[in-house]
């Protein structure tokens, strides 16, 4: 088994094999390419994205600087957007919904190191998967630790470090992280009417003159 594929697994793996600096530097280019971009360069910019990550859906929206280890191990859904500093550590593979929203500085690390010290002198690490469900808002400076799946429909508030599984329809926040309260009917009934008034006071007004 290579070192490519223990780090794939979950299992310890040396990270100072030849395949995977490769593919480290194959990241490292695509990102400082991505990161050099300008707002006028949005097309190559997703040619970029779409080159560094496994799949990632349409609307895919990142504000530069970004950083990630792989990309190669990355998957992102529909209509994603993460706001500036974000970071992905993908030694093990990340998977992200649809209508995802991450703000500044979320970082997502799968990766884990031994620890007892010798084990980590001998450059030994692992890596866990990350999972993000759909509609979901991270705020910004959350970190997303090993092995976490965070679940649909959940908004986690700014600051929080997720160590363990959130599950659907909640509002989680704190280190470490914790659900504070479901996602219930009042607060769909409260945006639905926010944002009808939004609507009433930004719609075009009709010529209601007569002859």
């Amino acid at each position: 088994m290579t070192e490519k594929e223990r780090m794939i697994n979950g299992q310890l793996y040396r990270a100072n094999d030849d395949q995977l600096r490769a593919d480290m530097k194959r990241a490292r280019v695509l990102t400082r390419l991505f990161n050099q971009t300008t707002e006028e360069q949005q097309t190559y910019r997703r040619e970029l994205t779409q080159e560094l990550f496994a799949k990632s859906g349409a609307d895919l929206y990142i504000e530069p600087p970004f950083r990630t280890d792989y990309g190669c191990q990355t998957t992102i859904g529909e209509h994603v957007y993460m706001n500036y500093d974000c970071i992905i550590i993908d030694v093990a593979p990340v998977t992200i919904g649809n209508h995802v929203f991450f703000g500044p500085r979320v970082s997502l690390y799968t990766a884990g190191h031994p620890i007892t010290a010798q084990e980590r002198r001998d450059d030994l690490e692992y890596g866990h998967e990350i999972t993000i469900g759909d509609d979901v808002w991270i705020g910004g400076n959350t970190v997303v630790n090993p092995g976490v799946t965070i679940g649909s429909n959940v908004v986690i508030g700014s600051g929080s470090i997720v160590t363990k599984d959130i599950p659907d329809n909640v509002i989680a926040v704190g280190n470490p992280c914790r659900v504070l309260r479901p996602i219930t009917s009042d607060d769909h009934a409260y945006w639905a009417q926010e944002k009808a008034a939004y609507f009433a006071a930004t719609a075009e007004p009709t010529d209601e003159s007569s002859e």
